[in-house]
């Protein structure tokens, strides 16, 4: 082979091999710091590895942290485990979902239902049957009215009444998250969120008288002043007479005046007195005597011309 061509060929090689020595060189140099940029602007987040429910306790097992962007870091949520290990939970994680604050309530603050009553608020359990829950649609997270049906003591008339309107319903029976088919759930108690003045009424209620729950829209906020019925009303036979003397207190915490109840005014009908009916007309005959005709009155039994006292003097006819 002809020796000039294979130096051409060697040179030609050799400077291949230097300019992609240095072109590999300057692009490894630029790529670095990017690299480093990349790895500097990335941020640990604390996610759940299952579901997680309302009232469970965060354990090691339930979260883990994952790289993020720094500027897709959401807001409220946390980058180390142990910042929300111990903590319940107060509205449901999904697998995944970032663990946010507002889902978590304070460590040490207990488990279940008592992390999701709201500070100033009180959970009341009143019995319930199978009707007066509304046929177990009472479920967790629904608004509910309060009515009691009884007896005042000063009173001798059954009243059912509204004391307690749009209601937050926390659990039903132990279950405080609501059935994910939207089926009925049937149970013996349900709990409800109040006020401490609430509470009081409703421990009277369920005392005292017979409870009804009654559903009602979540997105009905509306408070309807009611009166209440009694049991003569309910069948025509009289009237309640209303007073402001207490108040009536609604689910917002207002005020309202109560009905005080009297009982119905017994109505005594007054005799009708009646005139004497008039006596009946007078039996009258004419009696024709040759010429002489006379109109003669006759009372019954007596016969024509008969001069007992029963008949009366004739009178002529013209």
């Amino acid at each position: 082979m002809d020796r000039r061509f294979m130096t051409v060929l060697g040179v030609s090689l050799l400077f291949a091999l230097v300019v992609s020595t240095v072109f590999y060189t300057i692009t490894n140099r630029g790529s670095a710091p990017a690299k480093q940029a990349q790895a500097s602007d990335t941020k640990d987040l604390v996610v759940t590895t299952k579901p997680l429910a309302v009232g469970t306790t965060i354990k090691p097992g339930d979260v883990k942290t994952i790289r993020v962007p720094v500027e897709q870091f959401p807001k409220g949520a946390y980058a180390k485990v142990e910042e929300v290990l111990d903590r319940p939970i107060v509205s449901n994680i999904l697998q995944d979902e970032p663990v946010m604050d507002g889902r978590l309530a304070a460590r040490n603050s207990g488990a279940g239902l008592a992390p999701i009553i709201p500070v100033g608020m009180r959970a009341v359990t009143v019995r319930v049957t199978d009707v007066s829950a509304v046929a177990g649609f009472v479920m967790p997270g629904m608004r509910v009215d309060v009515l009691v049906t009884g007896r005042p003591p000063s009173g001798t008339d059954t009243i059912t009444t509204t004391v307690l309107q749009n209601v937050i319903v926390l659990s039903a029976g132990t279950t405080i998250q609501p059935d994910a088919r939207g089926q009925a759930m049937q149970a013996p108690n349900v709990t409800l969120l109040a006020t401490p003045e609430q509470a009081e009424i409703l421990t009277l209620a369920g005392n005292e008288g017979r409870i009804q729950l009654v559903l009602r829209n979540g997105n009905d906020q509306d408070q309807k002043a009611t009166n209440g019925k009694s049991m003569s009303e309910l069948y025509g036979m009289g009237r309640r007479i209303v007073t402001s003397a207490a108040p009536r207190h609604n689910g917002e915490g207002g005020e309202r005046q109560r009905p005080v109840w009297r009982p119905a005014p017994v109505v005594v009908a007054t005799p009708v007195v009646r005139a004497p009916a008039p006596p009946p007309p007078p039996e009258q005959i004419v009696v024709i005597r040759g010429n002489t005709r006379t109109l003669e009155t006759i009372k019954s039994g007596a016969a024509p011309g008969d001069p007992s006292p029963a008949a009366t003097p004739p009178v002529p006819i013209p």
